[in-house]
């Protein structure tokens, strides 16, 4: 995992949680307005502008999000899980990219065919508030996750059916979408939307960011531009 994301995780442990979500992610007054317009003809026209492969997967991704927007929220968590982990490869940023930190729009993803965990869980959570899921119920979540008997930075989408409820993980780690309480290999740290920061992911909120994170404005300038 990147380095950042040790360090981050080694931070939060001293810092009060509002320092420290301020200095990593801004959940911008943008987002609520963002999420509310899927624009599949926009999509498709940035995607006409990249290659005949990623024109075929953008097309695939628009009957999805037409398929699942008719179905139940669990057969619409299965479609995206599925479909993103199938289409995308893990691989760095660095090994992507060329930088440390890229957070990648969907389309952006499958052009490149390749992603680390935190754009598996943001392809996922746009593709599913352009499906017609609500996003109190959506959060992405920072995870202490236990790799091969080591903790490492991970990043999950989780699902609510409930606000206090128990949350379902979507995770490119593992293939089928289970709950929390079957994934003892992740700790949850922090969680956030557009609509706020958790401690965790419990229903308490924490607090708002306090400062703007480049990479979450930049990310979604990119994504009104591509249709979402």
């Amino acid at each position: 995992m990147p380095r950042r994301f040790s360090k981050i995780l080694a931070l939060m442990g001293g810092w009060p949680l509002r320092r420290a979500a301020g200095a990593l992610l801004c959940v911008l007054l943008l987002g609520p307005l963002l999420v509310s317009a899927w624009e599949p003809e926009t999509f498709l026209d940035a995607a006409a502008k990249l290659s005949p492969r990623t024109q075929q997967r953008a097309r695939a991704l628009v009957q999805l999000i037409e398929k699942g927007s008719a179905q139940s929220d669990e057969a619409r968590l299965t479609l995206v899980n599925n479909y993103f982990n199938q289409n995308i490869e893990f691989y760095t940023d660095q090994e992507t990219w060329g930088v440390e930190d890229y957070w990648a729009t969907p389309l952006e993803s499958l052009e490149q065919g390749r992603g680390d965990c935190e754009d598996y869980a943001i392809a996922k959570y746009f593709t599913l508030l352009a499906m017609g899921v609500p996003e109190p119920r959506l959060r992405l979540v920072y995870v202490r996750a236990m790799l091969h008997g080591r903790p490492q930075a991970h990043m999950v989408l989780a699902y609510y059916a409930q606000v206090q409820g128990e949350p379902l993980v979507l995770d490119n780690l593992v293939a089928d979408v289970r709950a929390a309480s079957q994934r003892p290999d992740l700790a949850p740290v922090f969680s956030f939307n557009s609509e706020g920061l958790w401690h965790g992911v419990g229903a308490t909120r924490a607090g708002n960011p306090l400062q703007r994170l480049t990479q979450w404005r930049d990310l979604i300038g990119r994504l009104r531009a591509q249709g979402f």
